[in-house]
């Protein structure tokens, strides 16, 4: 894709040259190069370099030129000069290889390099998503597959991107000469500047006739990625900082790129106007609207990103004006490039990113946004829609599950090239957790028992009942891992972890019950005849821990259970500390075990507590005796003695 529309700022570093043969040539290029003229200094830095000429200097300016420019695979080139003959670079190099790297399918040496990055950048967000899962490509290839694509065939032989529903009509940006003398060509990338275009839409939307899109929108510089209220009467879109005919640039003499307003009245679109926060010093661009249309979704490299460009939001005010921008934040957005936003009608974030680990170049991801404004995990969308190289600008309609994607992937008739897509399976991945409850010893089945279905924390989720045959069924989410507990009146209670398959399915989890061996009597300790085990305590600590509150909750269903039982709660500590320390501190732990089952709906005259300290040890770890820690936390419990039945 090419950079008109990456909203990259490029740090360009000068060095001096050991070589001045070829000086005069090389100043020239490089003044072409911090003015953004990519294809005019590639030119000039590649015939130096055939005659022989290297510099690190030169080198990072080529893979830069070709990098900005999306040319991956001839930036991956250059970047292997550079890298053979230093690795003495700044992080973001070894970044851009890595990606330049996947590009060509190079992937285990790109992952070889982004442990590198991940060793001089560590705190760079990029490095962490690398290091947090780097069996990212299983995850990828799981994703995978969903899309029935095409060529959307209103592509030319320039550059054609982004897409935007108006109506019964597709329309997008090109760089498609239409003849006359007065186009014009940036030096970025040697493309034609984009206007926006039409196609009507037909069945299964294919586009059809293509037309120019208004007049009063279309000027000399670029327009692309609009978004259009859906009564049709007000829209957004990008364009070159340029209005009534006057152009402006930022401190460095750049034009930069801006979001406009227009409004159609009288057939025509009107008042076009830029918005309160554009700003002659940063970019704003590709604009999407929330399905209620209150909330605008943006890129921009604008104060307070985060990376190359980051995502924003900004509220729209029912009389028409905004608030104040704010930044999607660090699960969206990364140190590199955040681009290309669309919000779904089912209120999933799509955009473009290079900074989640992908496939290379853009890779296009989605995100649930929740209720509170939060966001859910990111994903990638997989291969089809996604390739080695850029892909980007996603469109979808939720009803049919066709839309389009636009990417400068190999085999396309231009630059960049819209595509057409079939959703034929949703993202989500949905698991269905089945199994039986059955008797131990005879295998009959147990009706009646009540499952619970817990998350890996031990938040509970779920409870359901087993049905005449035993049977029972949880919808989960794929490769997630849950704790699945059962209980039955005159049945030892039974907890079992399970990890569920990562594809769509059924994952099967059959359990056995043991039938109750025991009867409790005054005087007995609650868990050896309920299989409970002893509530443990940390060091020095009297809160409960996540996994004692998993114990105590088989100690309340007990509880509930037998509504006339009552229980002495004699909590002990290790030999450790002094004699008197440990009594008020076992005191503090037989106080919270009760305050927990309290809090969990026991009556507290059901209940009374004390502490005993290291006074009723259960091993030999008196004080004086070496024992392991694990010696020492066998001493450091509560138990539960029945007073009352």
């Amino acid at each position: 894709m090419k950079n008109h529309i990456y909203l990259l700022l490029t740090i360009v570093s000068f060095f001096s040259f050991n070589s001045y043969a070829q000086k005069n040539k090389i100043d020239a290029a490089d003044k072409k190069y911090e003015s953004y003229d990519y294809i005019d200094a590639i030119k000039t830095y590649e015939k130096v370099a055939e005659k022989g000429y290297k510099s690190v200097d030169m080198f990072q300016k080529i893979g830069n030129s070709y990098y900005f420019n999306a040319e991956l695979d001839k930036a991956a080139k250059w970047y292997g000069e550079l890298f053979a003959m230093t690795s003495d670079l700044e992080p973001e190099y070894f970044y851009r290889y890595a990606q330049s790297l996947k590009s060509i399918g190079e992937n285990d040496k790109a992952n070889e390099i982004m442990e590198k990055f991940n060793q001089k950048a560590s705190t760079d967000s990029r490095a962490k998503l690398f290091e947090k899962d780097k069996n990212y490509l299983d995850k990828i290839k799981a994703n995978s597959g969903r899309y029935k694509f095409e060529d959307a065939g209103i592509n030319s032989k320039y550059s054609d991107y982004g897409s935007s529903f108006y109506k019964n009509k597709l329309v997008f940006a090109s760089a498609r000469d239409t003849g006359s003398l007065g186009q014009r060509k940036h030096k970025w990338s040697d493309q034609y500047f984009t206007n926006l275009y039409t196609a009507d839409l037909g069945d299964e939307m294919k586009p059809g006739k293509i037309d120019k899109f208004s007049k009063t929108i279309n000027s000399k510089f670029h327009e692309a990625t609009p978004v259009f209220t859906k009564d049709g009467k007000t829209m957004y879109f990008t364009r070159n900082n340029y209005l009534d005919g006057k152009k402006e640039k930022d401190g460095k003499k750049i034009t930069l790129i801006k979001i406009y307003k227009a409004s159609f009245e009288n057939d025509k679109w009107i008042n076009v106007s830029e918005l309160p926060f554009d700003s002659d010093q940063y970019s704003t661009a590709h604009p999407a609207l929330s399905p209620d249309e209150k909330t605008m979704y943006f890129a921009s490299d604008m104060p307070g990103t985060i990376g190359q460009s980051d995502l924003f939001k900004v509220q729209i005010n029912e009389d028409g004006s905004f608030g104040t921008p704010e930044n999607l934040g660090k699960t969206i957005n990364t140190e590199g490039k955040e681009t290309f936003p669309f919000v779904s009608a089912e209120n999933e974030l799509y955009f473009a990113s290079d900074g989640h680990p992908g496939l290379g170049g853009l890779d296009v991801f989605v995100s649930k946004i929740n209720p509170d404004g939060t966001f859910g995990e990111v994903q990638n969308l997989g291969d089809g829609v996604n390739s080695s190289k850029d892909d980007f600008a996603y469109l979808i309609d939720t009803n049919s599950r066709r839309g389009f994607f636009t990417s400068n992937r190999d085999g396309g008739k231009g630059f960049d090239d819209i595509y057409t897509f079939l959703e034929t399976r949703k993202l989500k991945c949905e698991q269905e957790l089945n199994g039986n409850v059955a008797t131990l010893t005879t295998k009959q089945p147990l009706a009646d028992t009540k499952i619970s279905l817990f998350d890996s924390e031990f938040k509970l989720i779920n409870t359901a009942v087993s049905d005449l045959n035993g049977n029972y069924t949880f919808s989960v989410e794929c490769g997630k891992t849950y704790h699945i507990r059962a209980e039955k009146q005159d049945y030892t209670t039974k907890e079992q972890k399970i990890t569920i398959e990562s594809t769509n399915g059924k994952t099967n989890l059959d359990i056995a019950l043991e039938k109750v061996k025991c009867q409790v009597a005054i005087g007995d300790e609650l868990g050896k005849c309920f299989g409970i085990k002893m509530i443990y305590f940390d060091l020095d600590k009297s809160d409960i821990r996540m996994e004692a509150a998993l114990d105590l909750e088989k100690i309340l269903d007990v509880l509930n259970q037998y509504p006339l039982m009552k229980l002495d709660i004699r909590s002990h500590t290790d030999s450790r500390a002094t004699a008197k320390y440990n009594e008020a501190l076992s005191d503090r732990r037989a106080k919270s075990t009760l305050d927990w089952l309290v809090k969990n709906g026991i009556d507290p005259t059901r209940l009374t507590g004390k502490g005993y300290g290291e006074t009723q040890l259960v091993n030999k770890c008196a004080d004086g005796v070496e024992c392991t820690e694990e010696e020492h936390q066998q001493n450091r419990r509560s138990e539960f003695i029945i007073i009352a039945l």
